[in-house]
């Protein structure tokens, strides 16, 4: 995996947290980054487009992917699988883009088996009650089922730790800036500019 140019990264947070703002704040900030198109066998909503929000499959297809040991990661939810395609995310690598994982942590363990390097990122909310006003804000479910997110977010924040880093998402801008700077700094570390800036390294090692 050595000729992977790319950094891959891992990106969880609770529902609520504001994830997806971030990441697509970043898209548009940063042409070197691209997010994950992931497999999935359910139906494409209004608007939705094979191969932007989804690749849509049946499950036979799907299946025959798990066989074959296609995926980073895979999960059924309910009637439907999602999975992550091993060969579109080492095509975005191989090109020298990084690429962001939209996963949770359960996702994020089998990554992390399969591709030791990726880098983890995890959002916190700044508080309960802002996790809980921001799921309301959303005024699309009824409060038990807010109830029952706020349940699901504690689990999945209790996982925080195995993450590289962790960005509060209190001031967005902030938040964005602290995620940018992550991306930049990944780019800088020494095992990448020995591969990207050989030559010009051994150029100046030359006297």
């Amino acid at each position: 995996m050595d000729q992977h140019t790319g950094n891959l990264f891992i990106l969880s947070a609770p529902s609520g947290a504001g994830k997806s703002s971030l990441y697509k704040a970043l898209l548009k900030a940063d042409d070197k980054v691209r997010i994950s198109v992931s497999h999935t066998t359910r139906a494409p909503r209004t608007g939705e487009e094979h191969g932007r929000e989804y690749y849509f499959v049946d499950h036979e297809s799907f299946l025959d992917m798990i066989a074959e040991d296609a995926f980073f990661e895979h999960a059924q939810v309910f009637d439907n699988y999602y999975g992550t395609s091993k060969a579109s995310i080492f095509s975005l690598l191989e090109q020298g883009l990084d690429v962001i994982l939209e996963i949770d942590w359960q996702g994020a363990r089998q990554v992390r088996q399969l591709y030791p390097n990726a880098i983890g990122i995890f959002i916190l909310p700044p508080s309960l009650q802002a996790l809980e006003e921001r799921l309301k804000g959303r005024a699309t479910d009824a409060d038990n089922v807010i109830q029952r997110r706020m349940s699901e977010a504690v689990s999945e924040m209790s996982h925080y730790h195995e993450y590289d880093f962790v960005i509060v998402n209190e001031d967005f801008e902030t938040a964005l800036s602290e995620m940018s700077a992550i991306f930049t700094a990944m780019r800088t570390k020494t095992a990448v500019m020995q591969q990207k800036n050989g030559n010009l390294i051994n150029d100046l090692l030359s006297l």
